[in-house]
Order: C-alpha cells, then sequence, then structure tokens
C-alpha cells in the first residue's frame, strides 16, 4: 500500500512528485538536495476527472511521511493516513463550498499557513479549483506564495481546459504538474484492486466514464448515479414530437437537483446538528434561552453556505449529463462516418446505429453544438431550466 496508489494512470506524474518528496525529507533532515527538484509552489492541472485533487492528496501525503529508510509515502504511517483521511493537523484544503473562493477565506488561510507545522515537516495546503479563487483571494494568495514561509507548501489544483482562470502571476510561481485523462485500463485495475469493486462492473464503468475516475467510482458504487445516467442517455431517442421537449428538460433538471440532494443531505444534516449542538440546543439553564437566539444567525449563515453548495453541486451534475449527451451525439457521429474511434458509450453502441441511420451528419453536428452552447451558458449564470430547454428544441429539431 502506498499513498500514490490514491493516482490512477498517471505513471510521469508521480515519478516527478516521488522525487521531490525524497528532497522534502533530505531537507527535513537537514540536508541539501539537488537543486530546482523541490519547490514550494505546484500546480495540477488536467481534464476533469484526471485526479488533480487525489494527486496533490497524494503528494502532501508523501511529504509528511515518516518513513526514513525507503521512498517517502509509504501510506501506512500516521502521516501518511491522516493525510490521506483529511485529518493531518499540517494539511488543510480549501474547497470552494459555493461558485468561488472569497479574499476572507484566502485571508485567514494565508495566516495558518505562515505557522511551523507541528509535526517539525511540512506545513501543506491544498487549493482544489484554485480557478474559483476571487480577484481578491488570488491577491492575497499571490503574497504568500512571493514570500512563502520556510516550510510551507502550496499545492493548487485547476482544469486544464481554462488555465487562464489562474492568474499568471500565481501560475508563473507555481511548477506545473500537467495530469492527462487517465485509460479505462488503469481505471478499472484501480477499481479492482483499491475499491474492491468485481472484474466486470469495473470493465463496464472503465469504459462508460469518460476517463473520470470520480465518475467511474460512483457509477461501480452506487445504482441511482447508473439509473441517472440510463435516463440523460434515453433523451436523444425520445425527443419525437414538440411536447417532448419539455418532458426531456425536466428529466435533466430533476437528474441534477437528485444528484445535488443526495451529495449533500446527509452532510447538510450532520452540520446543522453539530451546530446546534454547539450552541446550546436542548440545554436547561439562564444561558440556553440566549444561546438559542445566537444560533439563529448562524443557522441562518450555515444554510445561506448549504444553499451555494447546492447550486455549485447541482450544475456540476447537469455538466456531467451534458457531457454524456455530447458524447452519445459524437458516437452517433463515428458511427455515422464509419470511423473505428472508440465510443464514448459502447453500452448503448445500437441506439447510436439507430440514430446515425435517422440524421444527416449536419444534424448530429448542430446538435452537439447544442449541448456545448448549453454547457458555456450555464458557466456565465443563464438559469439552468432556461438553457436546458433552448438546447433540448435544438436536439428535437436538429
Amino acid at each position: 500500500m502506498s499513498v500514490w496508489d490514491e493516482v490512477v494512470g498517471q505513471p510521469d506524474a508521480v515519478a516527478t512528485l516521488s522525487a521531490s518528496a525524497e528532497a522534502a525529507a533530505t531537507i527535513v533532515a537537514g540536508g541539501t538536495p539537488a537543486p530546482g527538484v523541490m519547490t514550494h509552489a505546484w500546480l495540477f492541472t488536467g481534464p476533469p476527472g484526471s485526479g488533480r485533487s487525489s494527486t496533490a492528496r497524494a503528494f502532501a501525503g508523501a511529504l509528511q511521511c515518516a518513513v526514513t529508510d525507503d521512498r517517502p509515502g509509504c501510506g501506512e504511517c500516521n502521516g501518511c493516513r491522516t493525510t490521506l483521511h483529511g485529518t493531518h493537523a499540517d494539511v488543510r484544503v480549501v474547497a470552494p463550498e459555493g461558485l468561488s473562493i472569497s479574499v476572507a477565506e484566502m485571508r485567514s488561510l494565508v495566516q495558518i499557513s505562515a505557522r511551523r507545522p507541528t509535526s517539525g515537516r511540512w506545513q501543506v495546503v491544498i487549493i482544489e479549483d484554485a480557478d474559483r479563487l476571487t480577484e481578491g483571494a488570488a491577491n492575497a494568495l499571490l503574497k504568500a506564495v512571493e514570500e512563502p514561509p520556510e516550510r510551507t507548501v502550496f499545492l493548487l489544483c485547476a482544469p486544464s481546459d481554462h488555465p487562464d482562470d489562474v492568474s499568471v502571476t500565481i501560475r508563473s510561481r507555481c511548477r506545473l504538474v500537467s495530469l492527462g485523462s487517465p485509460r479505462p485500463a488503469a481505471i478499472a485495475s484501480a477499481l479492482e484492486t483499491v475499491d474492491g469493486v468485481s472484474p466486470e462492473m469495473a470493465q463496464w464503468a472503465a469504459s462508460v466514464c469518460g476517463g473520470h475516475v470520480g465518475r467511474a467510482r460512483r457509477l461501480a458504487a452506487d445504482e441511482q448515479s447508473r439509473s441517472r445516467r440510463e435516463s440523460v442517455l434515453r433523451i436523444p431517442l425520445a425527443l419525437r414530437k414538440p411536447a417532448d421537449v419539455f418532458t426531456c428538460a425536466d428529466e435533466l433538471i430533476k437528474a441534477a437537483e437528485e444528484d445535488a440532494s443526495t451529495a449533500n443531505e446527509s452532510r447538510n444534516e450532520a452540520e446543522r446538528e453539530a451546530l446546534e449542538t454547539a450552541m446550546g440546543a436542548g440545554g436547561t439553564g439562564k444561558g440556553t434561552a440566549a444561546a438559542t437566539r445566537g444560533a439563529k444567525g448562524a443557522l441562518k449563515d450555515l444554510e445561506k453556505r448549504q444553499k451555494s453548495r447546492a447550486t455549485r453541486t447541482q450544475r456540476d451534475s447537469l455538466d456531467m449529463a451534458l457531457v454524456d449527451l455530447a458524447g452519445f451525439y459524437r458516437d452517433a457521429l463515428v458511427t455515422k462516418t464509419g470511423s473505428e474511434a472508440a465510443l464514448m458509450h459502447p453500452d448503448r453502441a445500437q441506439d447510436s446505429r439507430t440514430a446515425a441511420a435517422q440524421w444527416s451528419s449536419e444534424s448530429i453536428l448542430r446538435r452537439i453544438e447544442a449541448v456545448l452552447a448549453c454547457r458555456e451558458a450555464i458557466e456565465v449564470n443563464v438559469k439552468p431550466r432556461i438553457a436546458v430547454e433552448a438546447m433540448v428544441t435544438t436536439l428535437h429539431r436538429g
């Protein structure tokens, strides 16, 4: 077992980061590693599902690894295990609850990052979705990256299709780690060995996930995720008459809302119970009434954060559904042109043949463009229902 087992299908990145972790261990031991091998700021980029956050966490685990007689990242010591489980005192993960990371959140993090590590090794800050930093948050982070504390490492993650969303001044001070979409064989192997998925299910999930490791895990483990995918992929051939436009649009929106609800429901309830307990809910005595009144404001703030998180989760889920739709039309075009390219939805090959027989290549391309236009519209904050209904209308007409 090793922390690098969490990184799927990225051998070049693992080799680079493993060497840097060794150099970091040399620094902790008081030695001097080769120049340029280890640095204080890293930027992990790659397409959705390539494992940017998982790779950053694995590297953080290797930096905190207590093993001294082997390569860092054993996966068994307290430093590795607590880092991977998100409980290490010197590893902080910033994942945007809403659509952006605020300046207040980043200033607080920068202050914490300036402290010396309690373990004597490294203070590690992981920023997931660094492309969601507001301008003020990016400026606050830049100051810390320009003048980093001696034992602090910043690990930023951002999608490779939007590199400009991370300011050029921050990017110029980071060492770049580029990840690619893992191959299906690597994903299937990880599902079998790490997650304990049956070989048949692992092969299927890896073949239909589009190189998205997290999606493959959800499809392999969750029957509801498989059902929602099926409902999305039934839409193209279900658009037979104008009334179907609104039915199919409703199905897309409903699937995204259910995904968001499933992902956040238990977490929301746990957060609310924890806050109510902390504010004295259920207690008796003089201070209870005052604590209850004070809890109302805190609960209101919590509900606001949870609503923002639900909006983001719903949009992410809807975007994944749109990627599935675009993949179906792409498969239809591949079939229409007789290309030997691999299908994105091999389990729907018969539907792709049916679509290819019914539609011209030009109409398939127009449908693909409609899906991509819908993704762009939602990204610039067009109301999802309006964007989806406009898209489905085009999908119907072709």
